[in-house]
């Protein structure tokens, strides 16, 4: 299938090797597939923010529901503590990953995606001080 857009020939040594990504299946001659994406992954008309695994809007609003619910909290000297660390990290983990997004290297998009991962379990834990 010379014609085919999801086949290319490979001039490079690794890219006749097995590949453990799941990104490229070679075949004799140097030949490999790339994946296409599927149609129900597949965007069409939609704008990201419609789609449910859009990371930035469900962060966001994920955000914007701790504010709401801490606006609702009793004020008090132990609250009062409680609801700053919980608001900060809890929108802190869309601003992460609205940098992760934009990072320029791997190594800054790991970073940035780590720094997410532990502002959530940081979330999680002054939820269940203020229950």
């Amino acid at each position: 299938m010379p014609d085919d857009p999801t086949t290319t020939f490979g001039s490079e040594p690794w890219e006749n090797e097995s590949s453990k990504d799941g990104v490229k299946y070679p075949r004799s001659g140097g030949r490999h597939f790339e994946l296409k994406e599927e149609a129900g992954a597949s965007r069409g008309n939609k704008k990201p923010s419609d789609l449910p695994f859009d990371l930035e809007e469900r962060t966001a609003k994920f955000g914007e529901a701790i504010i709401r619910f801490v606006k609702k909290m009793p004020m008090n000297a132990a609250n009062n503590r409680l609801m700053d660390q919980f608001v900060g990290c809890g929108t802190s983990i869309g601003g992460n990953y609205c940098e992760a997004d934009e990072a320029v290297s791997k190594k800054e998009f790991i970073n940035k995606i780590g720094t997410c991962k532990k502002e959530a379990k940081e979330t999680k834990f002054f939820l269940r001080m203020a229950a």
